[in-house]
């Protein structure tokens, strides 16, 4: 079954640790790796919320959205998005940004180099927006419960976390204008493009958010209608033709996961440019962590199951906050990239290991107990 269901994950990674080898030797290896971990922690909750709509779809359109939806997921998120980002901030053409990475690596370098403040203002800012709504949100099972639970009572203010995003990037962009005024006034406008950017990042955010809104709403009316439908077809007698009526509610399905996954698919896009500038490197790392958050989907889909460790969720948004504070500390200061990818796996291990002796103090209160409540147990951490 795990061979059957992520075979092809493996041979993935397989082939790119060995073209990264063979790319940029040993250094290019590691970042790769590190790449793929980081991909694979911060869409791990991508694959369990894929995993528990997916189910809901008949088998054709399962089929559909794991073909033609990983193609999307990886050759339109991983490979081109990370090519368009570049190409808009050095204000050149994708095919020229491509060719200028594969042939002119030190000019390239420089280009991204300058674009680097827009790049993580952008991105920065979206990503504090994922991590921000996530903290504010009151939840059933809290990881480090002192920490989120006065954060879940601030979160009924409406638009708290709108509000801190700006606030953080108004700070941000004044900083960086009064360090560039000391400096003699050589990076004014750049203080300028950090705030446009930071508010591009913000307003794509609410964009991404509410077309998923919008499409989460034509589900749920499809779904009432569908049920409706039954309903009269139990009373009347008549059959309901389920090819139609399943096309139909499938194809709002496939097109609410495609913005979901694009909108979790931009938190890895952004977080690897805390990492590495290397488009071949980060389509290498982000492409093999796609694959295992596909065959990841297809398991949980085919266990009829979703992971019990609940903590892995947690862990991954506040990887998601801690890129998101490196990148905007990186526009004035350079950080090591070692240091950034080993923040995002510090956290998801913490929080693995806390969703293990989790799991065991619950089997220990059931044993003691046999109640079979799990979210009474609270985390101890």
């Amino acid at each position: 079954m795990i061979l059957k269901t992520f075979g092809w994950s493996f041979a993935v990674t397989a082939l790119g640790l060995v073209a990264a080898i063979l790319f940029g030797g040993w250094t290019a290896f590691g970042i790769v790796a590190i790449l793929s971990v980081l991909e694979i922690s911060l869409s791990f909750d991508n694959a369990v919320v894929n995993a528990g709509i997916l189910k809901k779809m008949n088998a054709f359109w399962q089929k559909i959205f794991l073909t033609i939806g990983i193609l999307i997921a990886v050759f339109g998120m991983r490979l081109v998005f990370p090519v368009v980002i570049v190409a808009v901030s050095a204000q050149m053409g994708p095919i020229e940004a491509v060719d200028l990475a594969l042939t002119d690596k030190d000019q390239y370098q420089q280009y991204v180099t300058d674009a680097h403040p827009s790049i993580a203002a952008f991105g920065g800012m979206f990503l504090l927006m994922i991590f921000l709504d996530f903290i504010f949100e009151d939840r059933d099972i809290k990881w480090l419960g002192w920490l989120e639970r006065p954060l879940a009572k601030l979160g009924k203010i409406d638009m708290l976390s709108a509000c801190i995003a700006m606030i953080v990037l108004l700070i941000t962009s004044m900083t960086f204008a009064t360090n560039a005024h000391q400096h003699g006034g050589a990076h004014v406008d750049k203080a300028q493009t950090v705030l446009i950017s930071g508010l591009a990042g913000l307003i794509t955010y609410l964009v991404v958010g509410g077309l998923s809104a919008f499409f989460e709403d034509k589900l749920e009316e499809e779904e009432e209608r569908e049920h409706e439908a039954e309903e009269e077809a139990e009373r009347t007698g008549k059959p309901r033709s389920a090819v139609a009526l399943a096309g139909k509610a499938a194809f709002f399905l496939f097109l609410y996961l495609e913005v979901l996954d694009a909108s979790f698919s931009f938190d890895g896009v952004i977080g690897a440019f805390a990492i590495t500038n290397d488009i071949v490197l980060m389509a290498l790392g982000l492409g093999i962590g796609a694959m295992y958050v596909r065959s990841l989907t297809v398991y949980l889909v085919r266990q009829g199951t979703l992971d019990d460790y609940v903590y892995l969720e947690h862990g991954a948004h506040y990887a998601i906050g801690a890129l998101a504070a490196i990148l905007l500390v990186t526009i004035q200061y350079e950080i090591n990239e070692v240091i950034t990818g080993l923040v995002g796996v510090v956290l998801i291990g913490w929080s693995f290991l806390s969703s293990v002796r989790r799991n065991r103090a619950v089997e220990t209160a059931e044993e003691r107990a046999g109640s079979p409540d799990k979210t009474e147990v609270s985390s101890a951490v």
